[in-house]
């Protein structure tokens, strides 16, 4: 395993005017390693993952990246780092209907003006179990296939951190074992994997959980089990039931 740090925030606080979305959080996850990252419904989980990948800036603390301090970046500064250094796969697979698996997987370097390197790229299908479908158009794939390509776009560029928003939420149960064993293959090969997730079964699939409760760090867990997730997320929705209002 890779050692250091990926991702580094300081006492972070995001505003959105009255509501606090992020309250103070200061967290780091090692290069190489899995986190999933829980809480209740409106805990801070999704703006955490904005401000952690660069793409809200806090309102206050700091956010380092792949060694660089985000809130020291112009916008395009941390567009391009965005590009270059992260990864992103969400709940909807966002693919382009009109191109095939492959055109959609390059088309980060594309954009990014990068000349994409063929066999990186049979590499990655073949990584993904895609190498037969790579002429095919999204709308030929099934959901779990999508999101495979999804997983593979993300991994073109070769991103320092790979962050998922719910990657699972719109796949079956198998399918979702699936997604989640990929991309657990992908940090045994050195990838930083940082998993927003609502599933107790997903968040066993990572190495460490850690918990948000209204907007706060609220512990975490190692070498998770889902019964044992399950059991922190009974507890930690009663406790966020007793903080004081205003989180988010």
């Amino acid at each position: 395993m890779a050692t250091g740090e990926a991702v580094r925030l300081e006492s972070v606080r995001k505003d959105y005017g009255r509501v606090t979305a992020l309250d103070g959080v200061s967290l780091s996850f090692p290069r190489g390693g899995f986190t999933a990252v829980m809480g209740p419904s409106g805990s801070g989980k999704s703006t955490f993952l904005h401000c952690a990948a660069g793409l809200d800036r806090p309102t206050s603390g700091s956010v380092r990246l792949d060694g660089q301090e985000l809130g020291n970046l112009s916008e395009t500064q941390l567009t391009k780092l965005r590009r270059d250094k992260v990864g992103f796969v969400f709940q909807a697979f966002n693919l382009l209907p009109a191109l095939t698996v492959e055109q959609n997987v390059v088309l980060p370097l594309r954009l990014a003006g990068r000349r994409a390197d063929r066999r990186r790229v049979a590499d990655l299908l073949g990584h993904v179990g895609l190498s037969d479908r790579r002429k095919h158009l999204p709308g030929q794939l099934s959901g779990g296939q999508q999101q495979r390509v999804a997983i593979a776009r993300a991994l073109v560029s070769r991103p320092a951190v790979l962050f998922a928003d719910e990657p699972t939420g719109a796949l079956d149960t198998r399918t979702a074992g699936e997604i989640l064993g990929l991309l657990a293959e992908s940090v045994r090969d050195g990838l930083t994997v940082v998993m927003v997730t609502h599933d107790p079964v997903a968040a066993s699939y990572a190495d460490r959980v850690v918990f948000l409760a209204d907007g706060r760090v609220a512990g975490e867990l190692l070498q998770p089990t889902a019964t044992a997730v399950a059991e922190r997320m009974t507890h930690l929705g009663a406790w966020a039931d007793r903080m004081p209002v205003g989180g988010f």
